[in-house]
């Protein structure tokens, strides 16, 4: 991500679960409260997943808490919101989940100067012996990393 941002949320569950094939940025549309919301931090990306359906995509599942000071104006926090994205850009990827089996996924939200963004990664499932080879590696490497540190000091 370029200057000028700052993560908002972050998925991390993604990266266990799923191999991330390809990563995209998208818009996604918001109401005020909402934004205010996000800006307190109020946000939930766990269990979220994108859909494309009749042309748009939308993120589905992601949990925006209600603003405190916001009254009639609040949205249902579970509602699905549109992702702002080039009509082509969609059609590609619709292409790639229905053919390829993959899973479209929101990977982190953040702000680009005063909007949101939100981080699509274009996924596919791991299976078991998948995760357990990432952890084993993530051990070795941890494990690298204290021995040189010990050998430093």
């Amino acid at each position: 991500m370029a200057e000028n941002t700052k993560t908002i949320s972050e998925n991390r569950q993604v990266r266990h679960e799923y191999f991330i094939v390809e990563s995209l940025e998208a818009g996604i549309e918001l109401t005020g409260t909402e934004v205010k919301s996000i800006r307190q931090g109020g946000v939930n990306l766990r269990d979220s997943w994108i859909e494309i359906e009749k042309g748009e995509a939308y993120v589905k599942q992601m949990h925006i808490s209600p603003y405190e000071k916001g009254n009639i104006f609040n949205k249902d926090p579970m509602r699905e919101r549109r992702l702002l994205m080039h009509k082509r850009e969609i059609m590609r990827l619709y292409g790639l989940v229905k053919t390829d089996g993959l899973t479209l996924i929101p990977v982190s939200l953040y702000f680009k100067g005063s909007r949101v963004k939100m981080q699509v990664g274009l996924c596919k499932g791991k299976k078991l012996y998948d995760k357990r080879a990432s952890m084993a590696e993530r051990d070795a490497k941890r494990a690298i990393d204290r021995a040189i540190k010990e050998r430093n000091q």
